[in-house]
């Protein structure tokens, strides 16, 4: 019975060290600090307004990535997705701060 018990928590215990799921190069704050300019430079202001988050970040990164010439079929997920979360869509890119009871 012993010898089970310390085979499950060998096994507890080494499973997060086999399961690390980043690559060994990570980003520098120099690189970061680039990316946050660059965004930035295509319109992007991380104080700016709050309520139209995703849609601004996400503009400004698909400016990013077409001046760079990356293209829609790159690695990764999929930016164009929609999400029916109950409220209906306004359809407008994003223009800037609005008030959040606007009619579209």
């Amino acid at each position: 019975m012993k010898l089970v018990q310390s085979l499950i928590i060998a096994a507890v215990v080494a499973i997060p060290a086999v399961s690390f799921a980043q690559s060994n190069e990570s980003l520098t704050r120099a690189d970061v600090r680039a990316q946050l300019i660059q965004l930035e430079k295509a319109g992007y202001n991380p104080a700016g307004d709050q309520t139209q988050y995703p849609q601004n970040i996400q503009a400004a990164q698909a400016r990013v990535d077409a001046a760079n010439g990356v293209s829609a079929t790159s690695y990764g997920s999929s930016t164009g997705g929609t999400a029916a979360a109950g409220s209906r869509a306004t359809g407008s890119d994003v223009t800037g701060p609005g008030s959040i009871y606007a009619r579209p």
